[in-house]
């Protein structure tokens, strides 16, 4: 499965997106270095009603976010962050394995690779690409990479 868009799309992407993948769930987002997985997570977040302002949590490691669904009741996305990050045990220190066992929480894992092995079996792994005419493609791999 992937989704090709521009940025002008990305909440109608979102929206597609969340439509696939309704339950609470771990996603991994690999990507090179400015292909927009801060972007689009901002866009998933928007799509849900996240209200608080969404940034890239690169020094925080691990951003929290809000939304409310029809019946009003609170749900969570936690973004994480784990570029600065060197090894698992320095992941599991930061909370990392607590944040990704979160019941009906959502869950976006950015630069996942040292974490792998704490991954919860059915998570999904993403795979966001620049193409060149600026479109980006989102995929969903089978395993992670």
């Amino acid at each position: 499965m992937e989704w090709i868009f521009t940025e002008a799309q990305l909440p109608e992407t979102a929206r597609d997106f969340w439509a696939h993948f309704s339950s609470p769930r771990v996603f991994t987002l690999n990507g090179q270095m400015g292909a927009g997985k801060t972007t689009f997570i901002k866009a998933l977040c928007a799509a849900k009603g996240v209200e608080d302002a969404t940034a890239s949590p690169t020094f925080a490691i691990i951003n929290q976010y809000e939304y409310h669904n029809g019946q009003n009741q609170a749900h969570t996305i936690y973004h994480l962050d784990l570029y600065r990050l060197r090894d698992e045990d320095e992941a599991i220190a930061a909370g990392i394995e607590d944040t990704l066992y979160q019941p009906d929480a959502v869950c976006f894992v950015e630069w996942p690779g040292i974490v792998t092995r704490l991954l919860p079996p059915d998570s999904v792994h993403l795979q966001l690409e620049v193409l060149p005419d600026q479109r980006r493609r989102l995929s969903v791999l089978l395993k992670a990479q």
